[in-house]
């Protein structure tokens, strides 16, 4: 049963690395290079994944199960990161700080936006991705303070990454659509179908865009850096490992713990690129360990979804 369903989810991953093949191809043909990628980052960051999270309020229709189940993700996905901060604690703190930071940031933050809704959506439907939107947005609220404190070099940075913390599209679409979940809301068919269809660019941009960054790696170094296979040991093995079991324990089942697992178990966070930018950071860094850590969850993401599913 394990390998099946192994198997079942490595299928679903195997079609998003289709459309990072797509990312790849583009770039190295011109047709869509790094630099147009960069832009679309902010197109998907500020309107398609906030479009996701409220497509998922506005197609779920209420019951307290349902709100107790996505406040105990956002706890969950709160405790995920704390997990990943205590786990990276030991490593990456000699040699060249730049990079020690980026290392650090990408053993505790995840794709979650670019990378597990989409995958939520493909294993566990509209319910999965209604689950993982929590998690998003407490990733959000870590992310914007931690992660922001994380990175910044001075104060001033810091202040301002602070302010960021509610004037970002997934805590702003969290206290948007939470209440038109709550209040059975229904938005006019024009404005919902608007939604859906921005949504809808998700999967593909997300993907062709992450192509477009491993098409700008250098290959060779991406496999040879040791601090790459610490990384995705820490973030993409470990720490989920560690995550599936305490939901286990605590009697997480079914889609729930299903779509907690894939976040808990998504690989660095695309935003560790424009994170080490922002805060003059190692870009280069950033760019190869979201790259290798990319392509190692072909591998890693289909073992810990299926140990979700035993």
């Amino acid at each position: 049963m394990f390998f099946e369903n192994m198997a079942t989810a490595g299928l679903q991953v195997l079609t998003l690395f289709l459309l990072i093949a797509v990312g790849f191809i583009a770039d190295k043909t011109g047709v869509f290079p790094e630099k147009a990628a960069k832009g679309c980052t902010d197109l998907l960051f500020y309107a398609v994944t906030p479009a996701v999270m409220l497509h998922s309020f506005l197609n779920m229709e209420y019951s307290h199960m349902r709100l107790a189940s996505f406040f105990l993700a956002f706890v969950l996905g709160l405790s995920t990161h704390f997990v990943g901060m205590v786990l990276s604690l030991p490593f990456f703190r000699k040699g060249n700080r730049d990079v020690g930071v980026v290392y650090r940031f990408a053993s505790i933050y995840g794709n979650m936006g670019y990378m597990c809704l989409p995958l939520a959506e493909k294993i566990t439907g509209s319910e999965g991705v209604f689950l993982c939107s929590s998690a998003v947005a407490a990733y959000n609220v870590m992310v914007f303070t931690h992660g922001a404190r994380l990175m910044a070099k001075d104060g001033a940075k810091r202040t301002s990454a602070l302010r960021s913390l509610i004037l970002n599209p997934g805590v702003l679409t969290l206290l948007v659509g939470l209440p038109l979940f709550i209040f059975s809301v229904r938005l006019p068919a024009p404005l919902t179908e608007a939604v859906d269809y921005v949504a809808s660019l998700n999967s593909p941009l997300a993907m062709i865009i992450l192509g477009t960054y491993i098409a700008n790696s250098d290959l060779k170094k991406l496999f040879l850096q040791k601090e790459h296979y610490l990384i995705v040991l820490l973030k993409q093995l470990l720490m989920p490992l560690i995550m599936i079991t305490l939901y286990r324990l605590i009697g997480l089942e079914g889609v729930t713990l299903t779509a907690c697992g894939i976040s808990a178990a998504a690989p660095a966070a695309a935003n560790t690129v424009l994170f080490a930018a922002k805060y003059d950071r190692d870009t280069a860094a950033a760019s190869q360990i979201v790259s290798f850590g990319t392509l190692a969850a072909v591998l890693t993401m289909p073992i810990m979804i299926a140990y979700t599913k035993l």
